[in-house]
Formats: C-alpha cells, sequence, structure tokens
C-alpha cells in the first residue's frame, strides 16, 4: 500500500511538473538573460496558481504563481512545483527562495538544479534550512530540454547555437553569383509558411547572425516582420568592413554588433557596436567568447554556406534546423556538410523540414 501511495505522489508530480513546463513556453524569447522558468502552486491536487517568468526586469515565476493565489492562507499547506531552483540572490527583483519561505509554503518540487554560480543549490539549501520538504529531479530531462538555453550558456560558457538554412532538392542553397547578377529578384527555395515560421524563431532568440556575403547578397532586415515578437539582436561577420552604411543591418533600427577584424569607430552609428576579433584563429570560438561577455545566450545563425560551415567545423553548434525545398537550382552554391542525431522530420506546406541535435 505504501508503495503504491508512493507510485500515485510521484505521477501527481510529474503531471504538475509537465503543467509547469507547458507554461513557462509562453515567456520564450522574452526572459533572457533570465531562464524561462514556469511554476504552479497545488492544493489537495488542484491548481491554485501559476505562473510564468515576465520579461526581464519583471517577476519571476514564483512570484507570478504566490501572486494568483487569492487566499495567501492557503499558501502554508500547499506544494509549489517549479521547473528550476528558486533563486536565492539579489538581481533586479528579491530572492524568490526568501519568498516561499516568508509564506511558509511546506513542500517545494524543482525540476532542476540552478547550474548558475550565484544560486548552484543556495536556494534548494535556503528552502531546507526553514524546514521546506524539498524534492528535486522531477521530469529532469524535460527541463533540461526546456531550459536549453540558459543550461549551455552557464555550463559550456557560450550561448545556444542553432543553425538554420534552406536547401533545393539538389543541394544548393543559392545560385551562382553571375545568375543572381543577371537576375536579382529574390530566389525562394521555400514557402511563404515556413519562412513565417523562421520569422517566429528569430522572435525566440536573442541573437541572429550572418556574414558579409549574405548581407551584400540579399540585404536582410534580419527582424520578425512576419511575426508578432521580439526583434532579435543582429550579429553580423564582416571581416574589412565592406558593408555599406546603407544597408538595412546598419539602420539602427535593432540593436546590432558588427564582428569586425580592425577597430572602428562605434560612435558615429547609433545602435550599432563594432568589435574587433582575430580572424587568423578559431573565429567561432572568438565570436562565442564575446557573446558570453555580453551576456547573449542563443543565437540564431541564418548566414551564408561558409558563416554555417565555420561553426558546423569547429563544433560550436547545437540544433540545425534545415528546410528542403520543392525546386532545383541545377548549379550554384552547395549547402553546408553537416551530421548530427535526427530528432525530427516534418512537412511545412511544400517544404520538407529536418531538425538535427548536435551530442
Amino acid at each position: 500500500m505504501v508503495g503504491q501511495q508512493q507510485d500515485i505522489q510521484i505521477n501527481t508530480d510529474v503531471g504538475f511538473m509537465r503543467r509547469c513546463i507547458q507554461i513557462a513556453k509562453n515567456a520564450l524569447g522574452k526572459t533572457a538573460p533570465n531562464p524561462m522558468v514556469g511554476a504552479v502552486i497545488v492544493l489537495n491536487n488542484k491548481i491554485i496558481g501559476e505562473g510564468f517568468t515576465s520579461a526581464y526586469g519583471g517577476a519571476h515565476a514564483e512570484v507570478n504563481a504566490i501572486s494568483g493565489v487569492a487566499d495567501k492562507t492557503q499558501l502554508s499547506h500547499a506544494t509549489l512545483y517549479v521547473t528550476l531552483e528558486p533563486c536565492s540572490h539579489y538581481g533586479k527583483t528579491p530572492p524568490c527562495a526568501d519568498l516561499i519561505v516568508k509564506h511558509k509554503i511546506p513542500r517545494v518540487v524543482i525540476g532542476l538544479k540552478d547550474p548558475h554560480e550565484k544560486v548552484a543549490g543556495k536556494g534548494i539549501k535556503k528552502l531546507q534550512d526553514a524546514g521546506c520538504d524539498v524534492v528535486t529531479g522531477i521530469l529532469a530531462k524535460e527541463c533540461r530540454e526546456h531550459h536549453k538555453r540558459f543550461l549551455c550558456f552557464h555550463e559550456k560558457k557560450r550561448p545556444y547555437i542553432i543553425l538554420k538554412w534552406a536547401e533545393t532538392l539538389d543541394g544548393f542553397i543559392a545560385p551562382e553569383e553571375q545568375e543572381r547578377t543577371k537576375n536579382p529578384e529574390p530566389y525562394w527555395i521555400t514557402t511563404p509558411l515556413s519562412r513565417q515560421l523562421v520569422h517566429k524563431w528569430r522572435s525566440e532568440e536573442q541573437a541572429i547572425l550572418v556574414g558579409t556575403t549574405t548581407v551584400l547578397a540579399d540585404n536582410p532586415k534580419l527582424d520578425t516582420r512576419l511575426w508578432n515578437g521580439n526583434l532579435p539582436i543582429r550579429l553580423v561577420i564582416d571581416k574589412d568592413v565592406k558593408i555599406p552604411p546603407n544597408y538595412h543591418v546598419l539602420d539602427g533600427n535593432q540593436k546590432t554588433i558588427v564582428f569586425t577584424s580592425t577597430s572602428v569607430n562605434t560612435t558615429e552609428k547609433p545602435n550599432v557596436m563594432y568589435i574587433q576579433v582575430n580572424f587568423n584563429d578559431n573565429l567561432a570560438q572568438e565570436i562565442c567568447e564575446q557573446l558570453y561577455i555580453l551576456n547573449i545566450q542563443s543565437v540564431f545563425i541564418e548566414g551564408g554556406t561558409k558563416t554555417l560551415q565555420t561553426f558546423i567545423d569547429a563544433e560550436l553548434w547545437d540544433e540545425a534546423r534545415i528546410f528542403k525545398g520543392p525546386v532545383t537550382f541545377k548549379t550554384g552554391i552547395t549547402s553546408p556538410q553537416i551530421t548530427g542525431r535526427l530528432v525530427k522530420s516534418q512537412t511545412v506546406d511544400k517544404d520538407q523540414l529536418i531538425i538535427l541535435q548536435h551530442d
């Protein structure tokens, strides 16, 4: 009988933690550099409060969940479920662990320990020292997947990197340069629905990166005009400062960081920062180190083959999202060469989307 009761409790914990992950997805693309946490408060197997992390600078998930409980006296008999260890330090908001202790919540179920050096078990200890029954590791694998950007940044000291490109049925990502010069109109490989999905993806990451060739060939805006979402920071690799000042990436409408091999006066262009890096060594690693310093936790790379292959060869990538459109070029710029673990293959309108993971 005791064993059966334990199984029921575990199944209950799993169900409520799954709800935490579900609501936490509402914060995707809005909370960085904070993690997108989900929290649920349960009394007698019923949810009495839930919340997810507000946009950066706002309330954390635990605060929003507690605020949603109408009768605060219920908290002293409730269980709090949360995808990541409650913080124990002062940042832009007070420690969540202190708030939990203040309301005398007796049981706290945590998906993952927070790897951030300012937390890293201190939140759990604070709760335990106050007499809380703390359970950890519920749906840990799913919580790790959900918090992959935050965890990569703090564990690997670099941003989570997503590669994206579209290729034709015969393996090209763009026509030959002379063909583009002769016929300068856009050469779409994918359908409008796939292109809208890409803009949604852009809104979910902190930054988007391209190389010089892509900018000069396409003059992209790198915005989210096809989706109602946050604008990513534009990252541009421009070794010899070739990009003309009238190009979209330098218009100042979005924060933009340009990586160059030479020092550039940054006061001339509003909202544009130039960072000098060493192009002779491992460029991908150099860029990752700079992005870590800048507290950028995720990057969506939409560059051409050269830029994408630079990160692939350096083994500095986590996901690859590859569209294969129903067109052929016969000749052109070949797509990057990559191997990874297939995690998804699906049809998007007339396109095939393949998602690989780098293990």
